[in-house]
């Protein structure tokens, strides 16, 4: 998919740019498919912020997409790629040969018209899935399952791809678009091919109004702030923050401090973390 410019007749035009579509056959998503998205705003159900920044934007509807993918043997025809509002990729909507219609993820290279399908029987081509134990070493793949019949959790976003790099015993080893190479039961399954919309990262928003729209507020500096607002505030003129480190409102450190807990029952499937350390 390609990125268009526009007529520069503001100056936040000039410099904004968008989606040309070109990989969309569909526009109007399959009514079925479709369910009431409620907005929070960022709020839980006591009326509390949880998540800042939050708020406004268009409205929008949420399409059911199938990760599961678990109809086997029964091929699907794609009737059309459609954009989806609730994530950067776009979907596909697909109807078996029993006429069950289902929405998935759009690869890149798939298009009206072509065949996909689940199993372990399937061939390995774009779109189809598979279990990690039918796929090639050295496939790229995505929407991967964690858990077997969970559905996919991994590799959802526009044009990220992920490489089976080995299978041993158990477990499938991948690496991950962060570089992260991590071992996967084998029985999960992933989907065959690279996400399409591949250039949604070159799109330059261009102007405030038009985060708003996607339901985004506006964020304010720590150090703009007075010193009863945030740990960063005060301070006569431009100051510095005025402590060894960043940190967050609430006083925590941030920018660096690791998160993840060091007896995760997880952390023995990681064979090489992002940064390229292993697991101690």
């Amino acid at each position: 998919m390609g990125i268009k410019t526009y007529r520069p007749y503001t100056p936040s035009r000039r410099q904004m740019t968008g989606s040309d579509f070109s990989e969309i056959t569909k526009t109007t998503p399959e009514k079925s498919l479709v369910v009431s998205l409620n907005k929070t705003a960022g709020r839980n159900n006591q009326g509390k912020i949880t998540v800042r920044h939050r708020g406004g934007g268009a409205k929008r509807k949420y399409r059911i997409i199938d990760f599961k993918r678990r109809k086997d043997g029964i091929p699907a025809t794609v009737i059309g790629i459609e954009y989806d509002p609730n994530r950067t990729a776009n979907i596909a909507l697909i109807c078996y040969a029993d006429g069950e219609k289902a929405y998935i993820l759009a690869p890149e290279g798939l298009t009206d018209g072509m065949k996909v399908m689940n199993g372990p029987e399937a061939e390995v081509r774009v779109g189809n899935c598979l279990p990690l134990s039918e796929i090639p070493v050295g496939t790229q793949i995505h929407n991967i399952e964690l858990y077997p019949g969970r559905g996919g959790q991994l590799v959802r976003s526009a044009g990220n791809s992920a490489q089976l790099m080995a299978k041993e015993g158990k477990y499938a080893t991948l690496r991950l678009p962060s570089g992260e190479m991590r071992m996967v039961p084998i029985v999960c399954r992933a989907s065959i091919g690279v996400i399409g919309n591949g250039d949604h990262n070159l799109i330059n928003i261009g102007k405030a109004g038009r985060k708003r729209h996607m339901g985004f507020r506006p964020t304010v500096r720590g150090s703009v702030m007075n010193p009863n607002d945030h740990p960063h505030g005060g301070g006569e003129g431009k100051t510095g923050i005025g402590r060894p480190g960043p940190s967050t409102p609430w006083g925590k450190p941030a920018l660096g401090l690791k998160t993840r807990k060091k007896n995760k029952q997880s952390n023995k499937l990681i064979v090489r973390r992002r940064d390229g350390k292993g697991i101690k």
